[in-house]
This record gives C-alpha cells, sequence and structure tokens, in this order.
C-alpha cells in the first residue's frame, strides 16, 4: 500500500452526505487502511481507528490516555477556538472523570457508580413515566406542526438529569444554550469560552451552596457527602463531575430521542413491529444506538507508551480517534449495517464507548429510551413528520450528531 503523503490526508471530522449515515469515507478507510492518518481542524495529525475489534482493542489498552489537557490529545476545534478555551476559559481547568486516567479515574467513578447501577434506575422508571407523560401532553397541546425536540427530546432527559442532580429546573433554558455553544463546532471562540465560564460559574454556585448547607438528596447532595468521608475530590472535581453528568445527561440522549423517532417513522414495518410487540424494544434500542452512535470525540486518546494496532506502530504522544460510528457500521462484525434490524441483537455495539471509560450513564439513557418510544407510538399511533426526513435540520458538532428541529404531525 502506498503511504499517504501528509499534504494528501483526510481531514477530520467528516461531512456525511446522507443525514441517516455515515460519512462515506468510512466505509474504504475501513476496508483499506482501519488504521490511518488523519489531520484535526488546527492542523494536528491524529490517527484514526475505524474498526470495530480494534476499536475495542484500543480502548481498553492501559497505554492510552483520556487527559484533554495533553497538547497532542486529538480535539475537534481549530487552533483558534482551542487556543480561547484553554486561555481565556474557567471551565478549561477543570477537572472530571471523561479526563482522567487510573487511578484517579477508578476512585472518581467508584464514588459514582451506584447511582448509575441498574437497581437505582429502575426505581425511576415511576417518575420518568410521569415525566414523559407530561411532555406528550405539552406536545399534543402545541397542536399540528409541533417541536418533537422542545416537547418531548429535549424536555425529557433535561428534567430527569436536573431531578437527579438537584439543579433548578427553571434554569434549563440557560445551560441548553451554553451546551449548544460549547459543543458546536461553529461557535466562535470567544463565544465558546463565554459559554464555558457561564455554566462553570452557574453549577460553582450550586455545588458551593450544597457543601454549605445540609446534604441533599439528590446526586451532587450525596457524592458531597461520601466526598467529606472519603476526601477523594476536591471542590474543583465535584464541580468539573457536575459539568460532566449536566451535559452528558441530556444532549446525548435528547439527540437519540429525535434520531430514534425519525427512524421508526421511516421505517414503518419495524416500528410496527415494536408497536405489536413491546419485548422487541429494548433490542430495538440496542440497535438504534449502534445504527446512529452520536458521540465520537469523548473517544478521542493520547498514546502514552508507544504500541502497535492492526500491525500499525502509534508512537508515544501521538493522538487517536476510535470512531464509534464506523465501527458500528463495520460489515465484519454487523451484517448489512445500513440496514436498521430489530432482531440483530447488537449490544456489543461501541455507542456507550468500551472499556474503563464506558458510559456511566447508559442504564439511565437506555431506560429513558424505552419509556419514550413505548409511551409516544402508543399514546399517539398516528404521529408522523410535518416535512420529509431530508429536510430536518441535522446537526453534527463536535462529534455529536442529532436534529435541531423535528416538526410533527397526530
Amino acid at each position: 500500500m502506498t503511504e499517504m503523503l501528509e499534504t494528501d490526508l483526510p481531514s477530520f471530522p467528516m461531512a456525511r452526505e446522507c443525514p441517516m449515515h455515515p460519512p462515506a469515507e468510512y466505509r474504504e478507510i475501513r476496508a483499506q487502511e482501519p488504521v490511518s492518518r488523519v489531520r484535526m481542524p488546527d492542523g494536528q495529525l491524529a490517527w484514526l481507528v475505524t474498526g470495530h475489534e480494534l476499536s475495542r482493542q484500543l480502548l481498553s489498552d492501559p497505554r492510552v490516555s483520556s487527559d484533554r489537557q495533553h497538547p497532542n490529545f486529538p480535539l475537534a476545534l481549530t487552533t483558534e477556538q482551542r487556543k480561547a478555551f484553554q486561555q481565556n476559559s474557567r471551565l478549561s481547568i477543570r477537572r472530571s472523570m471523561i479526563g482522567l486516567d487510573a487511578p484517579e479515574h477508578g476512585a472518581h467513578r467508584k464514588m459514582l457508580i451506584s447511582e448509575f447501577s441498574v437497581r437505582r434506575i429502575a426505581a425511576l422508571r415511576p417518575r420518568i413515566q410521569e415525566i414523559v407523560d407530561q411532555s406528550i401532553d405539552d406536545l399534543l397541546a402545541a397542536g399540528q406542526g409541533a417541536d418533537l425536540v422542545e416537547h418531548v427530546s429535549l424536555a425529557v432527559p433535561s428534567l430527569v438529569i436536573c431531578e437527579l442532580l438537584g439543579v433548578p429546573y427553571e434554569q434549563r433554558h440557560g445551560f441548553h444554550e451554553w451546551t449548544r455553544k460549547l459543543i458546536s463546532r461553529t461557535t466562535e471562540p470567544q463565544e465558546r469560552a463565554a459559554a464555558a465560564d457561564a455554566l462553570n460559574d452557574f453549577l460553582e454556585g450550586l455545588v458551593t451552596a450544597k457543601e454549605a448547607g445540609e446534604p441533599t438528596d439528590d446526586v451532587i447532595g450525596r457524592l458531597i457527602a461520601r466526598n467529606r468521608e472519603k476526601q477523594v475530590m476536591t471542590h474543583d472535581e465535584i464541580v468539573g463531575t457536575a459539568i460532566l453528568l449536566l451535559i452528558a445527561g441530556h444532549e446525548t440522549t435528547a439527540n437519540m430521542i429525535s434520531l430514534g423517532t425519525v427512524a421508526l417513522l421511516e421505517n414503518p414495518e419495524q416500528k410496527a413491529q415494536v408497536v405489536a410487540d413491546s419485548s422487541l424494544l429494548p433490542s430495538a434500542i440496542e440497535e438504534m444506538l449502534r445504527y446512529f452512535t452520536i458521540v465520537e470525540s469523548a473517544t478521542a486518546r493520547v498514546v502514552t507508551e508507544d504500541l502497535e494496532l492492526g500491525g500499525v506502530a502509534i508512537r508515544k504522544d501521538e493522538g487517536v480517534i476510535v470512531s464509534g460510528l464506523a465501527a458500528d457500521w463495520d460489515g465484519d462484525v454487523f451484517e448489512n449495517p445500513e440496514q436498521l434490524d430489530f432482531h440483530r441483537g447488537a449490544r456489543h455495539h461501541v455507542a456507550f464507548g468500551y472499556g474503563v471509560h464506558q458510559c456511566l450513564g447508559q442504564n439511565l439513557a437506555r431506560l429513558e429510551l424505552e419509556i419514550v418510544f413505548e409511551t409516544l407510538f402508543r399514546r399517539v399511533p398516528s404521529l408522523s413528520l410535518a416535512v420529509p426526513a431530508g429536510e430536518l435540520p441535522y446537526k453534527d458538532d463536535a462529534g455529536i450528531y442529532g436534529i435541531y428541529r423535528v416538526p410533527v404531525n397526530f
């Protein structure tokens, strides 16, 4: 194979030709060079991993780091955006699990893992059902052409995570806007830094107030109480953790609700199977998670020791991006990956990552998706898109894929 010149390297992220499918280049790259070089928006070179087994291999390798402060960590930001964020934003110094390595990562994760166990999350079902029912009431009250994103996709996970963390829900509009600016590649550098500072200051105040008072019965309150005994995290790290949970707890699930609803409406035969047999829903959700794999940037890493992956030598301090989306469309693992198949049994996807950094909130996300889809199509069997799927305003910001607005009729 002829080695590609640095001037010919493909740019990452790569554009989608079809809003419902991965970038077309992924298939060719995975077939020819599943570990290959790409150029990031700031001009920095990184390795792109597109094969499923290679992705799992790298994400479970102790010789890779999640340290986002490393100068070679691959970020989907321009040089100006990266510099403005790191130099001008108070949020840039916050540490949380997503950017920590062993042993700190394990110690921090242990402080929270019981909050997201299968048993604790299952106990939330009645309250989440209430939230979903109220959101669908609001959607129906808004009339024809109502926006599914506003009334359901964003409303449900936002209220759930606010209640879990003890964040005042009436302030949700602020953190929605701050989050949108933070994750969008089109945000101007200074605007990104300002949004980061606003989100930081909001949760700094919330954590400080909880630390000063009696323990509150929510995730942040219990984390503070637990930390008083174990002294694992600093105040700044608790704030960083709260920021991580708030962003991850609503943005990703909101996008999956929107995309999953569109996928079901665009595949009526598959939708009919789920409506007729709700026991198929968990399998359907795993398949939709595989199909869209909406988060890619969270699986970026930097190598701490020389290693070999798929016969390719990767050197210490080189950045690596594991494309979960490319991995989950690997035809050697998922036959006919471009087809939605709710009987596939796709639980081995990497939509939640893999290894020690696998998404802490995956049980919560699965439960929210299950309740939303079951309730939405049971209560609104005539649900339809008010505009063709191809005309929906899709977003692909910083490796987080979704839809800005989904007008529906019923």
